[in-house]
């Protein structure tokens, strides 16, 4: 350190180490630092500013209980939907030595049933005969590895043979052989759980009921699906008027859309299937392509609407359950997503039933038992009569052909979702 010559005011001006020096000893004070600038005690902010930093926080955390207290209203809104339908597992859990063992791990085989009720707001499309049947049955089969899924029409009309069930009342229906749509009159979801069961020797893992209201409300969640006709659609018993040509239908149109019969086609409800599933293939397809499963705010009313409608086993009586499920097929693409109807022709004692073409619907069936790839082909144009238009095989064999190109896969005719909509 080294000292300059004396200042005119008898101070010493000390240099060294880039730091100054004051009189007094003072400690030298980093380069860039105002003395004023020394570390002091805290200072406490004045009073006013105490008070706004006071309601910042309150509003702060206002806002965030808020947040938690509406997320959990719609959550305990939806969760709070969802009918539990406990007296149909308590009916399966007698049975239980005779139902088939569970398939794959991971794969999963739901019975989905359209219930024709006419109570509970749906007196509209019909007399409320204080029973209900399965207008609309289908057995949704998802992959093990959610690549896939394969949704199987079962008709209402099919021959079959029905177990003995639990009657509303308590009483014990015969076993019989009867059409389909029976086994859901005399016992509700479990004697139909039970056919379905006996029927394929597939285990249904969950069970969905929706009624028509509950359809509706799900149509209009998405804003319409879009359909095309090749002419009117004029149908008094569906309550549906719709013109030719592309439309999109809102929730009243699209179930008179599905439930029609007589007024479309031939008028069999093997053409009411097919209806059925292109507009349910439409109805996918519309909800993955507008994003509505990424978002919240598009996201909330579907599923409220679906929960309002929806009855359920316990493993999908809540909101994480459904969630769960379709939160699992989100990754599946349209193309993967089939629809078919069982092989099946007309009833040899009564041409206006069905009943099962074999070996084709055995094979089927043991594909889906086993998580095996199943593939679709083009269904015949519409009108072309008994095997071509109308979904019933014309013999033997028509079924479960070699898909084109993968011989080791079965073929069967159906559609998917990417083709759902307007061509």
């Amino acid at each position: 350190m080294t000292e300059s010559p004396d200042t005119p005011s008898g101070r010493r001006r000390r240099s060294g180490g880039g730091g100054r020096a004051r009189f007094g000893g003072w400690p030298e004070r980093p380069a860039g630092l105002l003395w004023t600038d020394r570390p002091g005690p805290p200072r406490t902010p004045p009073p006013r500013r105490r008070r706004r930093l006071r309601a910042a926080a309150l509003a702060l955390t206002v806002a965030v209980l808020a947040s938690a207290g509406l997320g959990w209203a719609v959550w305990a809104r939806l969760n709070g939907n969802i009918r539990s339908d406990s007296a149909t597992e308590r009916e399966l859990e007698k049975y239980e030595s005779e139902r088939p063992p569970a398939g794959p791990k991971g794969a999963q085989n739901i019975l989905l049933i359209g219930s024709d009720n006419r109570g509970g707001g749906n007196g509209e499309y019909g007399e409320d005969s204080g029973t209900q049947r399965s207008d609309t049955t289908i057995l949704l089969h998802l992959a093990a590895d959610r690549r896939s899924a394969t949704a199987v029409s079962v008709p209402r009309d099919l021959m079959v043979e029905v177990p003995h069930c639990k009657r509303a009342d308590g009483s014990e229906s015969a076993p019989q052989t009867v059409q389909f749509n029976w086994a859901f009159a005399f016992g509700g979801a479990a004697c139909a759980i039970r056919t379905v069961e006996r029927m394929t020797r597939i285990r249904i893992d969950h069970h969905i009921v929706v009624d028509f209201t509950g359809f509706k409300n799900m149509v209009d969640a998405v804003h319409g699906v879009q359909v095309c006709l090749p002419r009117p659609v004029q149908d008094e018993e569906a309550h549906v008027s719709l013109p030719a040509g592309r439309q999109t239908l809102d929730g009243e149109g699209a179930l008179g859309y599905v439930r029609a019969r007589k007024s479309l086609g031939d008028g069999s409800d093997t053409q009411r299937m097919a209806r059925q599933q292109q507009f349910l293939a439409a109805l996918v397809e519309k909800v993955q392509s507008n994003g509505v499963l990424l978002n919240p705010m598009r996201l909330y009313p579907v599923l409220d609407a679906a929960t309002s409608s929806l009855t359920t086993d316990a493993g999908l009586a809540s909101l994480r359950g459904l969630y769960e499920l379709v939160r699992s097929m989100r990754s599946i693409p349209p193309a993967h997503v089939q629809f078919l109807t069982v092989p099946r022709t007309a009833y040899r004692y009564d041409p206006n039933r069905d009943q099962l073409v074999q070996p084709d619907a055995d094979r089927l069936f043991g594909r889906l038992r086993g998580d095996q790839p199943v593939a679709v082909v083009p269904q015949p144009p519409a009108g072309a009569g008994l095997g071509g238009g109308d979904g019933k095989a014309a013999g033997p064999g028509r079924g479960g052909r070699p898909a084109p190109g993968a011989s080791s896969t079965p073929a069967f005719p159906g559609s998917t979702a990417e083709h759902g909509g307007c061509e």
